[in-house]
């Protein structure tokens, strides 16, 4: 809720003042921090996607960090574009780090064997990015996690379009919290109506198949975990029908995607890390012209 003392044209002290505490929350990888979520991980043999505010030098970025059980922290995205105000505090990321990790989980149904999935993670309004949802995909992800502050009703259509778009799992997390779970000093948007049990985030946590159907939650109004079992083979039954960067693309186009490291260097400060050129092949037989 906080403006960190800006208006257009000005940046006041006390903003800047703000601005120090919240960045030395932040956290860098790697760090303490990190190990603790690594320790996390190994205790519970749980992987672990986890969203963190990440310092690196002066910069801080949204990120979240991908931490394996056995192998500790495997890798991190970065959000490529902050949405409105986060801007002023956050720095974009770029087309290193878009990992769609391969990962054998422990198969529930048959004991002593391993499934082997492919998952990815995009950040909040990044969904609404089709560009970077289609790189996912042309990718083959199948869980695609969704951390999230969005906690509007629309928002979960959004996951669902993605889940049948994709033809993925779709994991959005989105938090329950209250005013009490701050501190006392952190910035709200009326100061005059502070209330401990003000609901700052209202959750809407939920996983969705490939089919749009919801196999848990939506989570709302309150803290809680979230279990479903995943049937892989829902990925085909999905690509079945629509496979969006298969064959249900244009079968008469040519679709490439180019990586760069870094967006401004190399993809000449466009807004995403994939970028998509497609060419319709000239008609060719009776009645072409």
């Amino acid at each position: 809720m906080s403006t960190f003392g800006i208006v257009v044209g000005d940046r006041r002290p006390e903003g800047r003042d703000e601005f120090v505490r919240y960045a030395k929350a932040a956290i860098e990888i790697p760090s303490p921090a990190i190990e603790r979520i690594e320790q996390i991980s190994k205790e519970t043999n749980v992987f672990l996607v986890v969203g963190v505010i990440e310092r690196d030098n002066g910069t801080l970025y949204c990120t979240v960090v991908f931490v394996d059980p056995e192998q500790g922290y495997i890798g991190k995205h970065r959000k490529l574009v902050p949405t409105a105000m986060e801007r002023v505090i956050w720095g974009q990321g770029d087309g290193s780090t878009l990992p769609v990790l391969s990962k054998a989980f422990e198969n529930p149904s048959a004991p002593g064997k391993t499934v082997q999935t492919k998952l990815s993670a995009t950040i909040c309004w990044e969904n609404y990015m089709p560009l970077l949802r289609t790189y996912y995909y042309s990718q083959g992800t199948q869980i695609y996690c969704a951390p999230t502050v969005d906690a509007r009703p629309a928002w979960q259509h959004t996951m669902t379009h993605i889940a049948l778009e994709g033809r993925c799992f779709v994991l959005s997390a989105c938090q329950f919290t209250q005013e009490k779970d701050y501190p006392p000093d952190h910035a709200v948007a009326d100061p005059k109506a502070r209330d401990p049990d003000n609901v700052m985030i209202a959750g809407g946590s939920v996983i969705i198949s490939p089919l749009g159907k919801v196999l848990a939650g939506p989570l709302l109004d309150g803290e809680g975990v979230l279990t479903a079992e995943l049937d892989l083979d829902d990925v085909l039954r999905g690509k079945f029908d629509l496979d969006v960067t298969g064959h249900y693309a244009r079968n008469d186009g040519e679709l490439h995607a180019q990586l760069g490291r870094e967006i401004g260097r190399d993809l000449d400060m466009l807004s995403t890390a994939a970028v998509f050129e497609f060419r319709l092949r000239e008609p060719v037989g009776p009645g072409s012209r």
